[in-house]
């Protein structure tokens, strides 16, 4: 799928995030000994590579889609993808915590959310805004220094 050069960097994070998901789901599946670095280690990840990602999203994205004509065709996705960025946040604060149980939760709905994005969010995104809008969200990445560069341990 082609995407906007705008948007082209925020879609690549998603392959990041996804590595993410599966791993979180992989781990899931054994057990907690199996997970304790994974659940050490997922706050400062988070922190460094899917908050400034969201932050982008929710600053410069969401907010041109609520913006955008028909608004009221956007809103649900974008009180969708705001849900599950708060959604992921719990997680991960409680995976952070060493709360095993919400391993497989975490990395299901990261899985979801991503696909969401590529699939609905984004193309949705493409047509609406733009050209400048879209130029706005690049900006921003830029300027906010979004996260998902470097290599997730695996």
């Amino acid at each position: 799928m082609r995407r906007s050069p705008h948007l082209l960097q925020l879609s690549r994070e998603h392959h990041t995030a996804l590595v993410l998901a599966k791993r979180a789901q992989r781990l899931a599946a054994g057990t907690q000994t199996e997970a304790r670095e994974f659940m050490s280690t997922l706050p400062e990840i988070f922190a460094r590579e899917l908050e400034p990602h969201f932050q982008v999203e929710e600053i410069a994205l969401l907010s041109a889609l609520r913006e955008a004509r028909p608004a009221d065709e956007v809103i649900p996705m974008v009180e969708r993808t705001l849900l599950e960025h708060a959604e992921l946040r719990r997680l991960a604060t409680r995976i952070g915590a060493q709360d095993f149980s919400v391993v497989a939760d975490f990395g299901k709905l990261l899985d979801a959310h991503v696909r969401f994005e590529e699939r609905e969010l984004f193309n949705r995104a493409e047509s609406l805004l733009s050209a400048e809008a879209l130029a706005r969200i690049d900006e921003a990445h830029r300027q906010l220094g979004a996260g998902c560069h470097s290599m997730l341990p695996s």
